[in-house]
């Protein structure tokens, strides 16, 4: 049975395939990475035909799980320096941040289309010796096919939400045989690898989450810092924001505003507050739109791309309402710029996002009621102190506002989040333990050891 549903899945995804190239086509316009090397999604390649199994697969399907592969390839090649790599993403964020990971000898495509055609195409042609899945991908025919040619094929770092397992449950003839066929499963939690059980996974360990083992570059950090130190009034961002999650952060601010000062909420509320807000959209393409959102509640904008250098040295950006963070790759300084953050996701029904990054910097955190996908984490932050849940937006601004007003406090929640992140590091160190039996070459002794 489960043979001819994913014979049915495959053409059912087969027959899918123009309406990708048409999405791909219109996230292209304002995303042109998606309009690069089309063809690779469909299993046609312009790299040369591997002639012997050597490459290792990860696949990383967006920004965040690249930046997370980045951790665990660090390690990978310092033991394994020879290894050459086979990098493949779905989003054009994740392709261009993998860039960077390349090497002499190492290949980056597109993730296959799942269908069984294409999944056979990209096999045939790279001949992978391992599979690597980061975090959340599995796909039905790629894990079949990968079966079928006793290719190793483990998702490490895995999480699994109730909600997903939920989702997953619900189409359980595909994702039964799927899980199942996996040669194993790096949990980052016991109740993730409970989850992936229910799912006939053959959960091999459970190793701690990988991105407590990221060091956030300390020269952003400096930078941040410095500019924290200087600033007269604190900081507090708006991390990783979701879509209806920015109007809720700035009718609050007005409201608070009025609150404070009594204005109507088409008057500028700079340096009428006694913080500065900032807000750092989870989605780069966002971020035009949040522009817009901020004009359009009355309010007066600065874009981090603008600044020549530190925002003091900037009127236009010292006078704005909000900070918009519209730049990649600079959240430690973000982070190290604040002296709290709310965190994105979290608001709405959305799940959260990952709040290590900011414990890493020691930002303090301030969290919705929604952070299912990264349950175990939100919870040992709390616990730890380095993390306040609160019920809604108001509550939220409120929080954060006393965090940063209050020196002690903020003093407080900084060393516990820094405490908090060490306190968890290590899974990387665990996972490429694991990995040796796959990429260490088995040795066979040519005599049998002499008597003595």
């Amino acid at each position: 049975m489960s043979g001819f549903l994913r014979t049915l899945y495959s053409g059912l995804m087969r027959l899918a395939q123009p309406l990708l190239r048409r999405k791909m086509a219109r996230r292209a316009v304002q995303e042109p990475g998606y309009g690069e090397a089309v063809e690779e999604r469909f299993g046609s390649y312009t790299q040369p035909r591997e002639t012997a199994p050597a490459l290792v697969w990860l696949h990383a399907v967006s920004l965040g799980e690249t930046r997370t592969s980045a951790i665990l390839l660090k390690a990978l090649r310092a033991t394994y320096p020879g290894m050459r790599l086979l990098l493949t993403h779905g989003t054009a964020t994740g392709r261009a941040e993998g860039k960077a990971l390349l090497q002499p000898g190492d290949v980056q495509v597109w993730q296959p289309w799942d269908t069984h055609a294409v999944v056979e195409r990209f096999f045939d042609h790279f001949k992978p010796r391992l599979g690597l899945l980061m975090e959340t991908e599995i796909w039905p025919c790629a894990v079949a096919s990968a079966k079928a040619r006793q290719l190793p094929l483990l998702l490490v770092n895995g999480r699994l939400s109730d909600k997903s397992l939920q989702q997953a449950l619900t189409m359980s003839p595909l994702a039964y045989p799927a899980y199942a066929a996996l040669t194993a499963v790096y949990a980052q939690t016991r109740d993730d690898a409970q989850r992936y059980r229910q799912l006939g996974a053959d959960v091999a360990g459970v190793f701690g989450n990988l991105k407590f083992d990221a060091a956030p570059s300390p020269a952003l950090q400096a930078t941040g810092q410095v500019w924290r130190q200087a600033m007269a009034a604190p900081v507090v961002m708006f991390a990783s924001s979701r879509e209806g999650e920015e109007v809720l952060f700035l009718k609050e601010i007005i409201a608070r505003s009025q609150q404070i000062n009594g204005l109507s909420a088409t008057n500028s509320i700079a340096i009428k507050q006694p913080v500065k807000y900032l807000i750092v959209p989870r989605h780069p393409q966002r971020f035009d739109e949040v522009a817009a959102l901020v004009v359009q509640q009355g309010l007066t904008l600065s874009r981090r791309s603008s600044w020549s250098g530190s925002p003091l040295d900037s009127s236009q950006a010292m006078q704005a309402d909000i900070w918009l963070g519209d730049t990649l790759g600079e959240m430690p300084l973000y982070y190290a710029l604040s002296r709290a953050a709310l965190l994105g996701g979290s608001f709405e029904k959305l799940g959260g996002q990952n709040l290590i990054e900011a414990a890493a910097c020691g930002c303090p955190l301030v969290m919705g009621p929604h952070t299912f996908n990264f349950s175990d984490a939100a919870e040992l932050a709390e616990a730890a102190g380095a993390a306040t849940r609160v019920a809604d937006m108001a509550e939220a601004l409120r929080v954060a506002v006393e965090r940063v007003t209050d020196p002690q406090a903020q003093i407080r929640m900084s060393q516990a989040s820094l405490g908090f992140a060490a306190a968890h590091q290590g899974a990387t160190a665990r996972t490429v333990q694991a990995l040796a039996s796959y990429l260490t070459p088995t040795t066979h002794q040519a005599d049998a050891p002499s008597g003595g």
